[in-house]
């Protein structure tokens, strides 16, 4: 069993419905996948002066909502978080929490006592953060989280400040923090197993801007042993997610 960690999934503002995402799936020759709801869905990404507004919390409650109610054991639906930090949503029963902004975009109100409130159902959980922010905002929100739930940094951190810089700064040797191998190159792949192993490392492939095929093969032609090619496949995102009652296939 494959599980392709990073998928984009929606139909509102862009068209990624589960069909298209199960046709890349099922091409690679991937059986499950973790989801959650493209960032088009959620704020306005182009406009760095962003407030949110009734219409866009409907749309991102109705983005969210459409991964959770899929109700596919394959799929694992993901909450992508914005500023009404959604307590109640949130414990819908989703497995994991999906955090993004870059530096040019609309920013989270970290001192909202309603952030607060949303990291505390998701440390009572135990459900992993994936974090892709800047790279100040990274450093800050692993020192908050402070292990209380694991924190996924996507694409080996290229869009959270760069894989040397957060390994300078030994964010990499925290045990809660992980790496998913989404568009990272293989150099820094190997790099981090060489260092760290596989047991916090996950395969994903951020389709659409990856092709699940693609990043598979990346993964392939590094030579895992059967355990390792397990434990980057399936094994490491089964054993986070099972905090937030993960279903079985």
């Amino acid at each position: 069993m494959i599980i392709d960690s990073h998928i984009h999934c929606g139909v509102q503002n862009v068209a990624l419905p589960l069909a298209t995402v199960k046709k890349y799936l099922v091409h690679a020759g991937i059986e499950r996948a973790c989801l959650f709801a493209p960032v088009e869905d959620i704020y306005d990404r182009d406009n760095p002066f962003f407030i949110d507004t009734p219409l866009w919390r409907d749309t991102r409650k109705r983005a969210n909502r459409y991964l959770l109610d899929i109700r596919d054991a394959n799929f694992m639906a993901y909450y992508f978080v914005w500023n009404d930090f959604d307590v109640a949503e949130l414990a819908q029963g989703y497995l994991a929490l999906k955090w993004h902004r870059h530096d040019d975009e609309p920013t989270y109100e970290y001192l909202s006592p309603l952030c607060e409130q949303l990291l505390q159902l998701a440390y009572a959980r135990r459900l992993p953060i994936l974090l892709e922010e800047s790279w100040e905002n990274t450093l800050y929100l692993i020192n908050r989280v402070n292990g209380s739930c694991p924190i996924i940094i996507p694409h080996l951190g290229m869009l959270n400040g760069g894989f040397e810089r957060l390994l300078q700064q030994g964010i990499w040797d925290n045990e809660m923090v992980y790496a998913d191998t989404a568009l990272a190159a293989p150099a820094t792949i190997k790099t981090f197993i060489a260092r760290y192993g596989t047991s916090r490392l996950l395969f994903g492939s951020d389709f659409p801007f990856g092709n699940p095929a693609a990043e598979l093969s990346k993964i392939s032609a590094l030579g895992l042993s059967a355990k390792d090619w397990e434990l980057v496949t399936s094994a490491n995102i089964q054993r986070l997610l099972s905090g937030g009652s993960l279903p079985t296939a």
